[in-house]
C-alpha cells in the first residue's frame, strides 16, 4: 500500500519519509526503533555521573548560532532544570539548530561533566507537552527532514491498522512450535508495554526474516554435492616439495588446510570449499598449493581477484612461484590485443594458470581443461558470479577464500553447501598491531609522529569512507588529501579511490609499494589484500562509521612485515555503541572474536555489506535478538523444505524479497 493514502501524509512529509528509505506502508512498519526510552526513569541532572546515559526533562532556554571550527560544525543549546543550568551540544549536525525552539523538552544522551560544566553530547530530544502521551517504553526512531518522533509514531500506528501482515512460515509449523502471530509482533515492537514483550516481538520478526533469507539461499544454491569428474594425479610427496618454494615454513593451520584440499581433490566428490582465516594467516599460500595440485595433474587453474590492484599483485606472485608454468593475466584494463591473445592461448591450452578480475567471467573466455578455481576475497563476488566461473570447466573444484572471519553462526547456515576450513594461526614473525583511539586534541601530535616515522623510511595509510564530502559529516578523501599535503608539505602523498580508472589505481599502488610515495590517502579500496610490508601506520577517519570486521581488515593492511605497526582510529561523532566497538577493536587482534562481537553488536546485516546489497537484511538491524533465532530459523526452513510445506508460497516470497541474493554473499 502506498503511504500517501495514510492520514497526515502530504507531499512534503512523503519526501521526508523517502529520505529515510520509506516509500510504502510495509516499509513504514518495518522501520524499527533504534532505541527505547523508559519514561519511568527520568533523572535530575545533578544526580548523573560523568559518561552516564540519562533521560532528562528540562527547559530549553536558547540556541546559539552554528559554530564552525575547521571541518567540524557545532550546535549548542542552553538548558535549565530547576536551578541547574547545563548545555546540550551536537557535532556535525547543523540542521539540529532549526528544530530547536524555547520550551519544555525531553533530552536523552551521554552526560559529560568537566570541571563542573555539564553537557549532553549529541542527545536525542522531543517536546514535552503538558498532556503528554509518553508513558512506559517509548520507541525512538532515526529522523531526517521535518519528521519528528511524534509524527513518525503516529504514522506507524496508523499503518499497523491497515497493512496486511502475513507469515511465510507454514501454518503447520507455526502451530507446532507455538509461534506468536506476526501481526502482534509488529505491533509489540512499535508499541511495547513491557521490555519482555518488546524483546519477544523482536525475536519473532527476526525469525521470520531469517526463515525467508535461509530459504532463498537454499533455492539459489541447490545441491552442490556432485561426483568428481577430474582425476588428480599429484602425489603427497610432490606437494611437500612444492611447499619448500615459499620463504617460510607452513603453520599447522596451513598444513591442515592443504591436507583438507588434497583429500578433497583426490576424493570421490568435487571440492566446494571455503577457506577462511584472519588477516596474514597465509591463505594465499594454501590456494597456490591447490593450484599446483591442478597444474601438476595436467589441468588449468584460474585465480580470480576482486580488484585490479590485487589481481596485479597476485599475477606477480604466481609468476614467481610457478616459473615453469605459463601464467596469463586478464583484466578490464587489458588492451583489446592483450585480451584477444590471452583468450586464444587459454582456449588452446597454452596458458596453465589465468590470473584476473571480473573480466575472466565474460562469456568469450574459454578454457581447454579448467579444473581448479580460486575465488580470492570471495565476499566481493556474488553467488551467480562464482557459478559462472565454475561453468567454464567440467565441474571444476572451487576454493573460495575470505579474510573477513565469519562467525560460526553464519558460516554454518549461509555456507551450508561449502566445506569450511579455518586457519587460526598467524606467521610467527608477525607482530601484533598496536591500536589507539586518537582524540581531536592529539591529532597534531599524531601527524608529527607520522612525519618522524616517514623520515625514518616508513610508510602510512590514511583512510576515509567517502570520496566527496556529504554535508560535512564525513571527511572526504579528496579534502583530506589536500589538507595533509598542506600540513605535511615535506611528505610525498598519493591519492587513491574507487572512481579512478583501474590502470591508474594499479600504477599508484605499485608506486607506493616501490616507495615512491610516503603516504597513501585512500578510500576502503585498499581494504582487501594489498601487501606493502614497509607500511607500518594505518590512520582511519570517522572510524565509528565502520563495522568491527571492516576496521580489522583495514588494520590488517599494516603489520605485513617484521616491523612494529600501529593503527590510529579517529572519531567524528561519539555514541555508546561506537565507543564500545572501538574499545573492543583496541583491545583485540583476533578477527574471529571481533566477528562474533560485531554480530552481537550490529546484527548480521553487517556481514552482508550494504555496498553490494542495498537494504539486504538492513531493516532488522535495530532489532534485538539472540543468535539462537538464526538456528531456529534454519531448523524451520529445513523442515519446511524436507516436508515440502507451502513450497511454492515460500519460493515466491523468498525470491521476491531476495532475488539479488545471487549477487551477494557474506561481507
Amino acid at each position: 500500500m502506498d503511504f500517501v493514502k495514510l492520514r497526515g501524509v502530504g507531499e512534503r512529509r512523503a519526501k521526508d519519509l523517502q529520505k529515510i528509505g520509506i516509500n510504502t506502508t510495509e516499509e513504514l512498519i518495518r522501520y524499527f526503533p533504534r532505541a527505547y526510552l523508559d519514561m519511568t526513569n527520568r533523572v535530575s541532572i545533578r544526580d548523573v555521573y560523568h559518561n552516564d546515559m540519562a533521560l532528562i526533562a528540562c527547559t530549553l532556554v536558547s540556541v546559539e548560532p552554528v559554530r564552525y571550527t575547521g571541518r567540524n560544525k557545532m550546535v549548542r543549546a542552553l538548558l535549565e532544570q530547576g536551578r541547574d543550568n547545563f548545555t546540550a551540544v551536537w557535532f556535525n549536525m547543523p540542521y539540529i539548530a532549526q528544530k530547536l525552539k524555547p520550551g519544555e523538552y525531553l533530552f536523552y544522551g551521554r552526560v559529560q561533566n568537566y570541571y563542573d560544566r555539564i553537557s549532553l553530547v549529541n542527545p536525542s530530544f522531543e517536546p514535552l507537552e503538558k498532556n503528554t502521551r509518553l508513558k512506559g517504553l517509548v520507541p525512538v526512531y532515526s529522523l531526517r527532514g521535518s519528521l519528528t518522533q511524534r509524527v513518525l509514531r503516529d504514522l506507524i500506528a496508523e499503518a499497523l491498522k491497515t497493512e496486511q501482515i502475513t507469515s511465510v512460515i507454514p501454518a503447520e509449523l507455526i502451530q507446532k512450535y507455538k509461534l506468536a502471530p506476526l501481526r502482534e509482533a509488529f505491533r509489540a515492537v512499535h508499541l511495547p508495554e513491557t521490555q519482555t514483550q518488546m524483546l519477544n516481538a523482536a525475536e519473532r520478526i527476526a525469525l521470520e526474516e531469517y526463515f525467508t533469507l535461509i530459504s532463498a539461499f537454499k533455492l539459489i544454491k541447490g545441491d552442490k554435492n556432485e561426483l568428481r569428474l577430474n582425476r588428480y594425479t599429484v602425489t603427497e610427496r610432490e606437494v611437500a616439495q612444492f611447499e619448500k618454494r615459499f620463504p617460510f615454513t607452513f603453520t599447522a593451520g596451513q598444513q591442515a588446510a592443504v591436507r583438507a584440499v588434497y583429500d578433497n581433490l583426490t576424493g570421490p566428490t568435487r571440492m566446494n570449499r571455503l577457506l577462511q582465516g584472519d588477516v596474514g594467516s597465509g591463505k594465499t599460500a594454501v590456494a597456490l598449493t591447490g593450484i599446483f595440485m591442478a597444474v601438476k595433474s595436467g589441468f588449468q587453474a584460474v585465480y580470480l581477484s576482486p580488484t585490479e590492484v590485487l589481481a596485479a599483485q597476485n599475477f606477480e606472485l604466481l609468476k614467481k612461484i610457478f616459473p615453469e608454468h605459463r601464467v596469463g593475466y586478464l583484466a578490464g584494463a587489458s588492451t583489446a590485443k592483450e585480451k584477444r591473445e590471452i583468450k586464444g592461448a587459454l582456449e588452446r591450452g597454452e596458458i596453465d594458470i589465468l590470473c584476473g578480475t571480473h573480466a575472466v567471467l565474460q562469456g568469450d573466455v574459454r578454457f581447454k581443461n579448467l579444473a581448479f578455481c580460486v575465488c580470492d576475497e570471495q565476499h566481493r563476488f556474488g553467488v551467480s558470479q562464482r557459478n559462472a566461473l565454475s561453468e567454464k570447466g567440467e565441474d571444476p573444484d572451487v576454493l573460495v577464500m575470505s579474510a573477513t572471519p565469519i562467525p560460526r553462526t553464519l558460516s554454518l547456515i549461509f555456507y551450508g553447501d561449502l566445506d569450511v576450513t579455518t586457519i587460526t594461526e598467524k606467521p610467527k614473525e608477525r607482530q601484533e598491531i598496536s591500536t589507539s583511539v586518537i582524540p581531536s586534541y592529539k591529532y597534531a601530535d599524531m601527524l608529527a609522529y607520522i612525519r618522524r616515522e616517514v623520515r625514518a623510511g616508513k610508510q602510512a595509510y590514511f583512510v576515509c569512507s567517502k570520496i566527496d564530502d556529504d554535508e560535512g559529516q564525513v571527511t572526504s578523501v579528496t579534502e583530506l588529501y589536500e589538507e595533509l599535503k598542506g600540513k605535511l608539505f615535506d611528505v610525498r602523498f598519493a591519492l587513491l579511490h574507487g572512481r579512478m580508472r583501474d590502470r591508474e589505481k594499479t600504477e599508484i599502488m605499485e608506486a607506493f609499494k616501490r616507495g615512491e610515495y610516503d603516504c597513501l590517502v585512500s578510500t576502503t579500496v585498499i581494504e582487501v589484500g594489498v601487501d606493502v610490508p614497509n607500511a607500518t601506520i594505518m590512520v582511519i577517519y570517522n572510524a565509528e562509521r565502520f563495522g568491527l570486521s571492516q576496521l580489522h581488515q583495514l588494520r590488517g593492511r599494516v603489520g605485513r612485515g617484521s616491523e612494529k605497526s600501529y593503527c590510529f582510529l579517529l572519531v567524528g561523532s561519539e555514541s555508546d555503541t561506537a565507543t564500545e566497538r572501538l574499545n573492543i577493536l583496541k583491545n583485540t587482534n583476533d578477527g574471529f572474536k571481533l566477528a562474533e562481537k560485531d554480530l552481537e553488536l550490529r546484527g548480521s546485516g553487517d556481514f552482508f555489506g550494504t555496498r553490494q546489497s542495498g537494504k539486504f537484511l538492513n531493516d532488522i538491524k535495530n532489532l534485538r535478538y539472540t543468535t539462537e533465532v538464526i538456528f531456529a530459523a534454519k531448523k524451520l526452513s529445513d523442515e519446511a523444505f524436507e516436508r515440502r510445506l507451502n513450497f511454492e508460497e515460500i519460493k515466491k516470497a523468498a525470491m521476491q524479497k531476495y532475488e539479488s541474493l545471487k549477487d551477494v554473499v557474506l561481507n
